[in-house]
This record gives C-alpha cells, sequence and structure tokens, in this order.
C-alpha cells in the first residue's frame, strides 16, 4: 500500500469513528440514566452509568439568527438584540460609566492523545465553539439610551482568548487563557493604548476561560481556571493549579488558590444580604445524562468541591486512580443543582424589582450540552434567593435557541450581565448577537 492510500484509509477510519460517535448520539435516547432534569437543593440524581470509551454525543448545527428573530422571553419581558455582527462574544463587562465591553474569543482544537479526542473536536466544531478567535474586546455604547449602541470600537486587541475583564480605578484587568495582565485605563476612552502588565501566569489549554471577579474591598480578583482535562486522564501534575478558583493580590502580586476541586468555575457573584462568593461549575462528563449535575454554590475560603475525586454529596467516582478517601470526606456538597451538561456559565445577580415576574436571585447563562441523549441548557435561567440561599426551580428568562427536533440551535447564551439601566444584557457566542431584557 503506497503512503497515499494508507493516509486515506486512515482519514477514511477516523471519519467513520466520528460519525459512529455523532449518529450513535442523535439516533435517540441511550444509556444515560433517568431522564428527569435534576434541580434544586437535594436533587436526585440517578446511579452513573460508565459511557467507557465511547461517551454520548449529540450535536445541533449552528444555524444562526435571521434579522428579525429573537429567542423566546418570558412574560411580562421583552428582548431585543443589543449588538449583531459581533465575532463570538463570550464574555460582558459593564464600565461604570455604562459602557459595555464584550470579548470575543473561541476555542481551539483539544490535544489528540485518542481517537474520543478527534471526535470531541469535531464535535465542537458543529456546536460553533472551535473557530477561529478575534482574540479582542469590544466596546459599545449607547449614550442616548435608545437601547442600540452609537459606537463600536475595538477597546483591546492582540489578546490570547481573552474572557474576564475588571476595573478597578484606573487600572483594567484581563483574563487571557494565560494571565491575568492589567493596562492602564482613562474614563471615557473607546480604546486602550498603553502596554500591558503581566500579574499571573497560568496553564493555557483544556477549559481555557479565565473570569476575573473583584473583591469587596478592590484590592484583590478572584481568577477562575478550569481543569485541563475530564478527570484529571493527563495526570494529576497536569491539574496543578487548575480546576480552582485564585485569590490574586492587586498590591504584591502574588496569588493563592481560594478555593479548588471546582472542575470549571466559570461565572462568580456576589450575594449581597450575605456578602458570600457564589459560582456556577461545569461537572464531569461519561456517567449519563443527569449525572453529576453542574451546579450552583457559595464559595467558602480554603473550600474543596469534590473533582475529580467526587461529585455532589461525596459520591465517588470510580474512575479516578488512585483514590483519595480523606479529600473526599473534606469535600464541601454544592448548594444547588441546575441539571446534567447544562454548560451553565454565566452568572450575575439580578436585584428585586428590576425584570417585572422576577424578584431578587441569580441569573444564569447555560450554554448547552453536546453530551447527553436529549439536549439541555440552551437558555438563560433565574433562580430565586431567599435569607441568602436558593429557593425553589429554575425559571427561564429566554428560550428558544434551540429547534424544536434538537438539530439545529441557532445560538448559545454565556455570558450575563447587568447595564447601567437596569437592562439584563446576554452574549450569544455562537449567534454573534448580544441580547438586551427589559420589562415589557
Amino acid at each position: 500500500m503506497t503512503a497515499s492510500a494508507a493516509l486515506a484509509l486512515i482519514i477514511v477510519v477516523v471519519l467513520a469513528a466520528i460519525a459512529f460517535f455523532v449518529l450513535r448520539s442523535n439516533a435517540g435516547p441511550g444509556k444515560g440514566g433517568n431522564m428527569a432534569p435534576v434541580f434544586g437543593t437535594a436533587p436526585s440524581i440517578p446511579e452513573a452509568i460508565s459511557q467507557g470509551n465511547r461517551p454520548t454525543l449529540k450535536t445541533p448545527n449552528i444555524k444562526g439568527w435571521a434579522d428579525n428573530q429573537t429567542p423566546d422571553v418570558a412574560a411580562g419581558l421583552k428582548v431585543t438584540a443589543f449588538a449583531r455582527g459581533m465575532e463570538h462574544p463570550r464574555w460582558i463587562y459593564v464600565l461604570p460609566n455604562g459602557d459595555v465591553l464584550v470579548a470575543e474569543s473561541a476555542s481551539l482544537p483539544g490535544r489528540i492523545t485518542q481517537l474520543m479526542d478527534l471526535a470531541r473536536n469535531f464535535v465542537m466544531r458543529r456546536v460553533g465553539a472551535i473557530r477561529k478567535s478575534a482574540n479582542r474586546i469590544i466596546l459599545l455604547r449607547d449614550a442616548d439610551g435608545d437601547g442600540v449602541p452609537e459606537i463600536r470600537e475595538v477597546f483591546l486587541s492582540g489578546l490570547n482568548q481573552p474572557f474576564g475583564m475588571a476595573l478597578v480605578g484606573d487600572t483594567f484587568y484581563v483574563g487571557n487563557t494565560d494571565s491575568v495582565v492589567a493596562y492602564p485605563y482613562v474614563e471615557g476612552a473607546t480604546r486602550i493604548t498603553g502596554a500591558g502588565r503581566k500579574l499571573m501566569d497560568m496553564k493555557p489549554g483544556g477549559h481555557w476561560t479565565r473570569n476575573l471577579f473583584v473583591s469587596h474591598d478592590q484590592t484583590k480578583l478572584y481568577v477562575g481556571v478550569g481543569s485541563l482535562s475530564n478527570i484529571a486522564e493527563q495526570g494529576f501534575e497536569a491539574e496543578v493549579d487548575r480546576a480552582a478558583i485564585h485569590e490574586l493580590d492587586l498590591a504584591t502580586g502574588k496569588s493563592r488558590i481560594f478555593a479548588s476541586g471546582l472542575r470549571n468555575a466559570v461565572g462568580m457573584a456576589f450575594e449581597p444580604t450575605t456578602g458570600a462568593l457564589w459560582t456556577v461549575v461545569n461537572e464531569r462528563d461519561g456517567l449519563g445524562d443527569e449525572t453529576p449535575p453542574d451546579y450552583l454554590t457559595s464559595v467558602k475560603d480554603g473550600g474543596f468541591y469534590g473533582w475529580p475525586y467526587s461529585y455532589w454529596d461525596q459520591i465517588v467516582d470510580d474512575r479516578v486512580q488512585p483514590a483519595n478517601p480523606a479529600l473526599v470526606a473534606s469535600s464541601i456538597t454544592p448548594d444547588y443543582a441546575l441539571g446534567g451538561h447544562t454548560a451553565s456559565l454565566g452568572l450575575a445577580w439580578l436585584p428585586d424589582g428590576t425584570l417585572n415576574g422576577f424578584g431578587a436571585g441569580m441569573v444564569i447563562g447555560q450554554h448547552g450540552s453536546w453530551n447527553r441523549s436529549k439536549l439541555s441548557g440552551y437558555k438563560v435561567v433565574f433562580v430565586a434567593f431567599a435569607e441568602g440561599r436558593p429557593a425553589g426551580m429554575p425559571r427561564e428568562i429566554l428560550s428558544g435557541f434551540l429547534t424544536a427536533d434538537e438539530r439545529s440551535a441557532y445560538g448559545r447564551p454565556v455570558g450575563v450581565a447587568m447595564a447601567a439601566d437596569g437592562s439584563l444584557l446576554v452574549a450569544d457566542d455562537a449567534g454573534d448577537t448580544i441580547w438586551r431584557v427589559t420589562s415589557a
């Protein structure tokens, strides 16, 4: 066999394997366990069903939104396009003067160590997660308050998969996938021209998003760093300083791990009555449609939340070897289950009375699954709070991102933020749009 013929055969085999993974999942429900959604403070989590080296993959094609099309919105609310024609907008940050900053960035193909990695890369391209990364931050300014920005400028470019943003005084911070960088900021400027100063190095790859959140006293940044892998299958050494929220001291430049065992903690927000830090976390794959659930939780200084050894209420993941019973025994049970594989990423506190029919609570952007037999997420939900704790079941704010047959998606919500005028802004990366939600 010639070299070219051998290469062609390899390509055919790989493509056939990928097609098998995808078509196997898209054909209908498989071995996913109990299909009932797992939500709330006391979820009934189905027993784990290991999917081995053939985990469920189900992927909608991304079709995008028509010019006059919007997501479905809850009764009493209105949704409009704040900005269309973005380039994979992932995260939103609102400056004190009302300017809206949007990080445009995208995933890169993952490291290929086995055939399953090829299939995963194929799937992530199909759902619009892997594409050319714009690596920049866009400024949107709605000076007249009509809900449509008159100014759209490149605020900062030449970045490395930027995500989290924060302003403290006259310094603007960016969370690149490999670093936290500080830039000089002038109030009202539409572009940063000064050189950046690196404050913290991080390991890139894997869960690459690096969100930033400012401490109450404005002296520290909380930095979310996701795991490299699903369950540390590339070795525990590769996961050192990952699957954690770090605390970066802005005066000294020193950092420490604030909380660990959080597979992929992204969105962060303060609950105002208690002052506690909360986050949303994406859990592991390959144990069933609803096992384990993604979750919303308060974050305790020094707390350990289970990954990779266990999940939820100290349920051991037997796939992780060697086990660590002592660490499992110290793990904290999360506060609130959000359903399996919803990819809950965005998080923002919604003050009472902001949106019609919704009280005080957390708004969560659910990017949506690609690894279960019936898709989940693909919506923006609200979890009410009472006396500083989650109360009741999630309620939809935005939905309709998926077609009824789950074969296509118009977009995928990610970051959420409260604008200066009290509207809710939602970054839709696959739909290349920033949505604006207000009371009707």
